[in-house]
């Protein structure tokens, strides 16, 4: 789905009018009949004459309102449109709504709004239509006492009807989402060709529902659509980019997950990134951590292989880099940082891990295979990397530590993650979290995973994909370790980087929804409850 601004959505508009071989009144057409859709694909009744209200304003989205209930007249509805503030003499979409069999009620002739009142009481839907993406708040006047009542009256239903907002919530500011305290919660968003940034913003997201794509017929043929970069992650978009798993297949086929995590004080992030990484379908996890790991972590873990790594005092220490580098032979991704610590001698592995360069000496500790040899040592090719963590604060003591990285690496940084890597201010990247991600990916040549609510995949070619999650059961330790290996386990089965980072994120996000749902509050999530939702997330769009 595409993410666009109020004033891209515009051009767009006048675009495909103008040279993309739609006019304005087609759209129209294709929006109130894809609105129409959605009533009759959500709406549920007994009755044998459903009843739906319209409440309908000046705009295109009173214009798309009248469509739709001209299109549910017709397949039987009671259809009523409340109008407020719109010329109804020789307005033909008024006519073609009468001519369905349609009702017509005047705001204005409406005293108290007793016949709005009474309408929603027996509607089994109601379709908001009165304002559209161009508003200003505060609302004033007859359309914000209006939408009160409404609001109020459908909040006292004890069986309130199915509210669908038409291409956003009237009150919402579709740029900033802001909303006037009048806005009616909706069950659905059917918003027009592309989701507007707005509505995945706090507040209007919780009074968006469920937001549904109507196409309206724009095509490639619009200059202005093509140039979009910016998109919204859903389930269609993640199911086609994960990998096939082939009946004929063998651990070999998914490929191998190299997790250099863990120390004594954050012994459980190893744990968790590593289960995460099967969970996501690698064909084999490795865990490389301090050795004194090994004793409390692998009866968790049978699943796993091991590579024990020099320490000290817990933490991985400068020389585990020779370890860890005779052993990447058959890693197809390697990540690095969750729960490392930020000791000296854990960033001087991580120098020499990207420098490349193993001891000629064989390793003295934990290795699975002996690769000693004559010289003055090996270059070791390094595989995909993901950085997370305190990888990630090591990482940014290490100069120019972007150009060391093999291209692309994913880095899946917080706020004040970021905020170490670019200098910046947390408020500042916070401010405008699409642009900081954007840039810094497009500096580094790498993918920015900007986590948090909404978290923000970033590729260096410009694109900026959004995870329409926004949940207090992710704000807990241990779930940026459960994300981090599910990066890292897709990223192991051959996916590309920037569909790696993005699928990891969606299902994450996902999985901290279904863990929520499951205990019926985010208070008591933990990040092994999110760590297990994590096959059903999978089930559901992989069936």
């Amino acid at each position: 789905m595409k993410l666009v601004t109020v004033e891209e959505m515009r051009t767009i508009d006048k675009e495909t009018d103008a040279v993309g071989g739609v006019s304005y009144a087609e759209l129209m057409e294709n929006a109130g009949r894809g609105v129409a859709d959605i009533v009759l694909e959500f709406a549920y009744s007994q009755k044998d004459v459903p009843e739906i209200v319209g409440l309908t304003g000046p705009g295109n989205n009173g214009g798309d309102t009248l469509v739709a209930l001209s299109h549910l007249a017709a397949e039987g509805w009671r259809a009523t449109a409340y109008i407020s503030r719109r010329t109804i003499e020789g307005d033909p979409l008024v006519e073609r709504l009468r001519d369905a069999g349609g009702e017509i009620i005047l705001a204005d002739e409406d005293e108290g709004f007793a016949r709005l009142v009474s309408l929603l009481q027996s509607a089994d839907a109601v379709l908001d239509g009165f304002l559209g993406t161009g508003i200003r708040l505060p609302l004033r006047g007859q359309i914000a006492e209006a939408l009160r009542v409404a609001k109020e009256t459908i909040l006292s239903l004890e069986s309130p009807p199915l509210v669908v907002a038409v291409d956003c919530p009237s009150g919402v500011d579709s740029d900033t989402g802001d909303a006037a305290e009048q806005v009616i919660p909706a069950d659905v968003t059917a918003t027009m060709a592309a989701v507007k940034k707005g509505l995945v913003r706090l507040p209007a997201f919780s009074l968006a529902g469920q937001i549904v794509i109507v196409d309206i017929g724009v095509t490639d043929k619009t200059p202005a659509w093509v140039k979009i970069r910016n998109f919204v992650a859903d389930e269609e978009m993640v199911a086609a980019r994960l990998p096939e798993r082939p009946a004929d297949a063998h651990k070999g086929t998914f490929g191998t997950a190299m997790i250099v995590a863990g120390s004594v004080n954050y012994t459980g992030a190893a744990l968790l990134a590593g289960k995460s990484a099967y969970y996501a379908g690698a064909g084999l996890v490795t865990l490389a951590t301090p050795a004194p790991l090994h004793d409390a972590l692998a009866g968790h873990f049978p699943e796993a292989t091991w590579l024990l790594l020099p320490h000290e005092m817990g933490v991985i220490a400068a020389d585990a880099a020779d370890v860890l580098l005779k052993n990447l032979n058959r890693a197809t991704a390697l990540l690095i940082g969750p729960g490392f610590g930020l000791e000296e001698t854990t960033r001087q592995f991580i120098e020499s891990v990207l420098a490349g360069k193993a001891a000629a000496r064989p390793a003295s500790i934990g290795f699975l295979r002996d690769d000693s040899s004559d010289g003055e040592g090996e270059s070791a090719s390094l595989p995909p990397l993901i950085f997370d963590a305190d990888g990630l604060k090591l990482l940014a003591k290490i100069e120019s530590w972007w150009e060391k990285l093999p291209a692309p690496a994913i880095l899946t940084p917080h706020p004040g993650e970021m905020s170490v890597l670019t200098g910046l201010s947390t408020s500042e990247i916070q401010e405008d979290r699409e642009k900081v991600a954007r840039e810094y990916a497009e500096k580094w040549g790498h993918v920015v995973v900007l986590k948090g609510a909404f978290t923000l995949v970033a590729a260096p070619d410009g694109r900026v994909t959004l995870i329409p999650v926004a949940s207090a059961a992710l704000a807990r330790a241990g779930t940026g370790d459960v994300l981090a290996g599910l990066i890292a386990g897709l990223r192991a089965q051959g996916m590309d980087a920037y569909d790696a980072a993005l699928a990891g994120a969606w299902i994450h996000a996902q999985a901290g929804v279904y863990a929520a749902d499951a205990y019926g509050q985010t208070a008591s999530v933990l990040a092994g409850d999110v760590l297990e939702a994590i096959p059903g997330v999978l089930a559901d769009i992989m069936a």
